[in-house]
């Protein structure tokens, strides 16, 4: 039974005085107050134990909650926090439970964890939702916008397995400590997220890009696509969107395919790493380039061995990459024009002779064959390997394709020898 009226402490006061009265027995005044005459033997002792402190209402929860989170849960929680200060919830227990079992610790075989300076045997790692709440009460949380989710372009390949397609892209330059220009040059596969490059380079050209996609085929084998924007190097506004760089990836045997400009949403995975790398790495900038780069190092190996991944099932990339079989061996071959009806080799000008007159195509393609292909309204299309360049009318008219078509076979039409 209980207190009966709006201000409880009174009415125990009124009990304790009339009881200290004498005028009553306790079971009379137990039944005229509504309460058990436990609840009375309890408020007595109470008051003589406390005073009016005694009588104020009390909490009953339990003392000790079985459930509770542990302190050496709760101090691995706000370690991992503290060497990952921009990861969430579900990162942080996916991470902590890898550290338990011993997968990212070398040597550690009983369950437990191991961070320098934190031991915790047979540590149960609490749930996501748990160690939210650990990070809002210690005032680690920081609410983000809502971002949804990218929807690709329908004419892009699709990127579900590892090497299915590789992204590049510049991130956007800056300047380190010192005040140096850095170009950052990053390059992943967008099956596994694994971030097969991370390169400041002097200059964002494709003398300085091809060298570290040359050194990323020779480790890691070809991709079938590689994604990029539109902009230099890596497209041109010549025929068929090629730029010397897109030759030189054809010639390896790798297909370069654009988005769509002013979508970047279309090569959201590689633009969502950029915002986590310039969050991790360049806020602020290092003191200098080389300082910069170990950065970027540093960055590169966690992101792919310790950083789970919520698409990924909270594995990191390095779980789901693995090499190409398609290897490259340095050689770069012109792709042969299969289903040509006739084939011209681009002049030193970026022109092809036809019908006895000389035809503009790109200065991208000197020296490269061009394959024609007759259409039943008498027309040629232009391809070079896998990219339709446009159409050549009867009188020799060139007119340029209006977006980058990829044509419809499954694979590259060479493999490099």
């Amino acid at each position: 039974m209980s207190w009966h009226v709006t201000d409880a402490i009174d009415e125990r006061l009124s009990f304790i005085a009339e009881w200290h009265g004498g005028e009553w027995r306790l079971a009379e005044l137990c039944r005229r107050y509504g309460v058990s005459r436990k609840a009375g033997y309890r408020l007595i002792g109470r008051f003589a134990a406390e005073g009016v402190d005694g009588l104020k209402d009390r909490s009953h929860a339990r003392h000790h909650h079985p459930n509770a989170t542990s302190a050496g849960a709760l101090e691995a929680v706000l370690r991992a926090r503290a060497e990952h200060p921009h990861w969430g919830p579900k990162k942080l227990k996916a991470w902590l439970e890898r550290r338990a079992a011993g997968l990212a610790a070398p040597g550690v075989t009983a369950p437990g964890l191991v961070m320098p300076g934190l031991v915790v045997p047979g540590l149960v790692v609490p749930a996501a939702s748990t160690i939210g709440l650990i990070l809002q009460r210690h005032g680690l949380t920081v609410r983000r916008r809502h971002r949804g989710r990218a929807v690709p372009s329908a004419g892009l390949s699709a990127s579900d397995a590892a090497n299915d397609v590789w992204a590049m892209d510049f991130k956007g330059w800056f300047r380190t400590g010192d005040g140096t220009r850095c170009d950052p040059l990053s390059l992943s596969d967008l099956g596994s997220r694994y971030l097969l490059r991370v390169q400041a380079l002097d200059r964002p050209d494709a003398a300085h890009v091809w060298p570290v996609l040359d050194t990323a085929f020779r480790e890691f084998g070809l991709p079938r696509a590689m994604r990029s924007d539109n902009g230099p190097p890596f497209a041109s506004s010549g025929a068929g969107g090629l730029s010397t760089l897109a030759v030189q990836l054809i010639k390896a045997g790798v297909v370069p395919e654009r988005i769509r400009p002013g979508k970047p949403q279309e090569n959201g995975r590689h633009e969502r790493m950029h915002r986590t790398l310039k969050q991790e790495t360049a806020s602020p900038p290092a003191a200098s380039i080389a300082a910069q780069q170990r950065r970027f190092d540093a960055f590169r190996q966690e992101f792919n061995h310790e950083r789970p991944h919520e698409a990924l099932d909270q594995q990191t990339p390095a779980d789901r990459f693995c090499a190409s079989p398609r290897q490259y061996s340095g050689r770069l071959r012109s792709p042969e024009p299969d289903g040509a009806d006739q084939v011209r080799k681009v002049r030193s000008n970026g022109q092809i002779r036809w019908a006895g007159q000389h035809v503009f195509i790109s200065e991208a393609l000197i020296g490269e064959p061009v394959g024609l292909i007759e259409r039943d309204d008498g027309r040629h299309d232009i391809l070079y390997g896998p990219i339709l360049l446009g159409q050549l009318s009867h009188q020799g008219a060139f007119t340029k394709a209006k977006a980058t078509h990829n044509k419809p076979p499954a694979d590259v039409t060479h493999q490099p020898g």
